[in-house]
């Protein structure tokens, strides 16, 4: 085991987050219950906030950002976990108040962790991470509320060339409903209908302020954006239909009125990933298990070393990444 490694570590500078890579050994590491060997990590929204300083995403410094952790145990106090077991860690504050997985060890706390499912590499548990993962709670949330069925009415999905997007198309689409996807970008349009995507609407239409009850055409969406999008979404949907909201890249506001939920029945289902209970957690991953292409998977994964993750937080943030990016914490 090495004494020592790299990792990846926002701190404050004049008041400013800013991300710097150090050398840290394992005494270094939190005094949490199970040490992990990490063989890789995933590049998400949030992570591009934290490594870039756009956002505001750590609570406490030094902090060792990355949200999602795929690796081996290789120390454990805990009856729940033994050395050799393969692991996931999707969340619970990693980055944001505990120390995260840009880095080649962690110590976790026992509760956070999961038995990767089998059938799933390390690479292809982090093609995941949390944006699959958060993709698969939404469609959970949209199937259990009733809103959506195999063949019936359009289901949308905001944000579709990215993380969170690009898996739920293809979720969608694997388990037989109608998927249209929002995306300002028209080359992705090839790739989306790879994935499953049978009709696009340009993300621009849903960005301009509408009415408050606009035509119905949604039985049910998964939103990554907020703010115009989401209520311009609302105000489309079908009677009795339901959107499953679980970002914000267009913003946090949400310029709506009650109309759509009072007058048609719309359901606004707000989808947490961070802190969601591991009995969700289970079934997200057991509808990724069952449901996800694997070749969808593997077209919309790419693999980079994390000595890149600078500029790729920076490409994440500006809308340049398509589908998901694995991040080698040995690179």
């Amino acid at each position: 085991m090495s004494e020592t490694f790299t990792a990846l570590v926002i701190d404050l500078v004049d008041g400013k987050p800013k991300a710097e890579f150090r050398t840290l050994s394992l005494d270094d590491l939190p005094d949490h219950e199970v040490l992990v060997e990490i063989a890789c990590s995933g590049l998400n929204y949030k992570d591009g906030l934290a490594v870039s300083g756009k956002g505001r995403i750590a609570r406490r410094t030094p902090m060792v950002a990355g949200i999602d952790i795929a690796g081996t145990v290789v120390e454990s106090r805990s009856p729940l976990w033994k050395a050799g077991d393969r692991i996931l860690v999707n969340g619970f504050g990693l980055s944001e108040t505990e120390w995260g997985s840009y880095s080649r060890f962690q110590r976790l706390k026992a509760e956070w962790l999961m038995a990767i499912p089998d059938g799933f590499s390390f690479e292809q548990a982090m093609a995941i991470g949390t944006a699959g993962y958060t993709a698969a709670l939404c469609v959970n949330a949209l199937e259990a509320w009733g809103a959506i069925r195999p063949g019936g009415g359009e289901v949308l999905v905001t944000g579709a060339a990215g993380g969170v997007g690009s898996v739920a198309v293809s979720l969608l689409a694997s388990k037989g409903y109608t998927v249209t996807a929002s995306t300002g970008r028209p080359e992705t349009h090839d790739y989306l209908t790879t994935l499953g995507a049978s009709a696009f609407i340009e993300r621009a239409s849903l960005t301009e302020k509408g009415g408050p009850l606009q035509k119905e055409r949604w039985s049910g969406a998964v939103d990554s954006v907020g703010s115009t999008t989401l209520a311009n979404i609302l105000s489309q949907t079908v009677y009795g239909g339901a959107v499953a909201a679980c970002g914000l890249a267009g913003g946090a506001d949400l310029p709506a009125t009650v109309l759509p939920h009072i007058l048609r029945g719309v359901a606004l289902l707000g989808i947490d990933s961070v802190m969601a209970p591991m009995e969700k957690r289970h079934a997200a991953w057991t509808t990724l298990a069952d449901h996800l292409n694997r070749d969808h998977l593997a077209a919309m994964t790419t693999v980079e070393p994390m000595s890149r993750l600078p500029e790729l937080a920076a490409d994440i943030i500006a809308g340049k990444i398509r589908g998901r990016v694995v991040i080698d914490v040995t690179a």
